[in-house]
């Protein structure tokens, strides 16, 4: 069965315009990205002394509620 061009061509136009349509949407993202301004990241907290650290809050207890099987 010999290979009809037309068909091969038009699949190659698809493929390229499919690769195409990437690029530019990547194109189009990287100055987005590279403008951001870097996140500063917040303080950690002081570490008690003596242990301590975990707290049995009320949120903590509603998800412990909420997690039990």
């Amino acid at each position: 069965m010999p290979l009809n061009s037309s068909k091969l061509s038009r699949r190659t136009l698809f493929a390229g315009a499919g690769t195409a349509g990437a690029l530019a949407v990547a194109v189009n993202a990287l100055p987005s990205l590279q403008s951001a301004a870097p996140v500063a990241e917040a303080p950690l907290p002081v570490k008690p002394e003596k242990g301590g650290g975990y707290v049995l809050s009320e949120r903590v207890k509603q998800y412990y509620a909420t997690a039990r099987v």
